[in-house]
């Protein structure tokens, strides 16, 4: 499976809820993608149903391949805490989403390309992995000769209202420090974990 391309709009139709950020599209139109439209009487799901969309929902808001997501699951209940506290923590500490939520990027999909394109380092070393789990204490910054890049620099004037407690960004020297791990209260993902856990405790 690649990963997912397609209209943002639709699938967030199908999850009910705006995954990608603010939309037009979705504002005007909230009912599930079809050709009956809201009008068209819908079964009743299954709680496997319900549990499988849960986590459909994690993956594609996180820009996460399903053997990935498989992995940072195991990794998530090999660990001592709650399962699924500790899944969106790893979620979280991606090296892609912390650029996100920096403001260095406007949407995960736009900081997903710049590491890959190699504008991001990671304590002073030029990263290109998305997937790159960060510690406590990793600086992120970006690359001194792409500082000037405009997409960055119209991204970080919108986006600096908004701060993270995990995380500290330095403006001056365009690099910021991922304290540590989100508590699951300050994660502002509308996602049911414990939907997620229970369908891979099957």
């Amino acid at each position: 499976m690649a990963r997912y391309t397609g209209p943002k709009t639709k699938k967030a139709r199908a999850f009910g809820e705006a995954i990608y950020g603010p939309d037009r599209g979705f504002d005007k139109r909230k009912f599930p993608p079809g050709q009956h439209g809201p009008s068209r009487r819908r079964k009743q799901k299954s709680d496997y149903a319900i549990q499988l969309m849960e986590k459909q929902k994690a993956k594609y808001t996180y820009g996460v391949l399903e053997r990935q997501f498989r992995n940072l699951f195991e990794r998530a209940s090999s660990k001592s805490g709650v399962t699924g506290e500790i899944l969106l923590q790893l979620l979280e500490a991606r090296l892609d989403n912390t650029v996100f939520r920096l403001g260095i990027a406007p949407t995960r999909r736009a900081a997903r390309q710049l590491v890959t394109h190699k504008h991001i380092c990671v304590n002073g070393v030029v990263s290109n992995i998305p997937s790159l789990s960060l510690r406590k204490g990793d600086v992120v910054s970006v690359r001194g000769k792409s500082q000037d890049l405009e997409v960055i620099r119209n991204s970080m004037t919108v986006s600096q209202v908004k701060k993270w407690p995990w995380l500290q960004w330095n403006p001056d020297r365009q690099e910021g420090t991922f304290l540590e791990y989100p508590e699951r209260e300050k994660i502002p993902e509308k996602i049911n974990e414990q939907l997620i856990v229970e369908l891979y405790s099957k």
